[in-house]
């Protein structure tokens, strides 16, 4: 190709690299060493222009979501983690597609590197809420998630779910802040591993039976959680349809999101000056542009 050839020169010759060049480059690769090119191009840019050049136009999410569409973590972990490329991918977008070609992959090892990595680097105002889980995991014992926060329990629940459901139905136990649509859905999902599917029903019920004032922000359930529930159900006619009766009251009373796990783990903590409305208000481009899969959900 013409145009990777004319780019292979200027890294040549140590040319300037222009932002339309790189621009045009990450939107054409289609293979792994066309990645690999473009992985050159970006310590080139990055080196001749620094953090300045990027205010206009944010190529973090472009290389990443280039990454995810061609299924290469490799370079998308090693770029994001790399000091000297610092402020290049400073954005949160970069962050979550990662994070959601990781879990993926169901490479939650490396996921919780990631998140080490960038708590004490490029977000550390904020994704300080998350921990590294292979720490955790080496002291083998609850004391050190002692005075943890809310989202580092919904972590471990969400691992122990795929492992290990007593160790989950333990730390919901633990979780202590539960009025809010995570632990809610979350709550649901270990009744429902747990095979309590009586549970899930009065748990679903007591949901519609809330007599919530208009100023009080409503539980929601997620569509991408009921339809797990409903799917368990079919084993059970009666209990199925008692869900489709409730599902129905939980729609009319607006009590169904769109949003999936992953939306609500990933979500930003918002400023108590900031209403607290991300998850409806403000989708992340890389998940309007094509809906990835859920793979929380088991």
């Amino acid at each position: 190709d013409p145009y990777f050839k004319s780019i292979k020169e200027k890294l040549k010759k140590n040319g300037m690299i222009l932002k339309n060049e790189l621009k045009n480059l990450l939107h054409l690769c289609q293979t792994s060493s066309d990645v690999e090119l473009a992985r050159k191009v970006i310590y080139r840019y990055h080196e001749q222009n620094g953090i300045t050049a990027l205010h206009n136009f944010k190529f973090g999410p472009l290389f990443m979501r280039l990454c995810y569409e061609l299924d290469f973590e490799t370079p998308a972990v090693e770029l994001i983690k790399d000091q000297n490329l610092r402020g290049f991918f400073s954005e949160s977008t970069s962050f979550h597609i990662l994070m959601t070609m990781l879990f993926k992959k169901g490479h939650f090892e490396s996921k919780y590197c990631i998140h080490y990595s960038l708590c004490c680097s490029f977000f550390p105002k904020i994704f300080t809420w998350f921990f590294p889980w292979p720490a955790l995991r080496r002291l083998g014992s609850m004391a050190s998630a002692t005075g943890r926060g809310f989202r580092d329990f919904c972590f471990l629940l969400l691992l122990a779910l795929r492992n290990d459901v007593a160790q989950a139905k333990f730390y919901c136990s633990q979780i202590m802040k539960t009025e809010n649509n995570l632990y809610n859905n979350l709550k649901v999902l270990v009744q429902l591993k747990s095979g309590l599917l009586e549970e899930v029903i009065k748990t679903l019920e007591a949901a519609v039976e809330v007599d919530t004032p208009p100023f009080v922000k409503k539980i929601e359930f997620s569509e991408q959680v009921l339809a797990t529930v409903r799917e368990k159900m079919e084993e059970n006619p009666n209990l199925s349809a008692k869900l489709g009766d409730i599902y129905l009251k939980l729609q009319a009373s607006g009590r169904i999101t769109m949003c999936t796990l992953e939306d609500m783990l990933f979500q930003i903590p918002s400023s108590k000056k900031t209403p607290a409305k991300l998850l409806n208000q403000k989708q992340l481009g890389y998940q309007a542009a094509k809906p990835l899969r859920s793979n929380l959900l088991l």
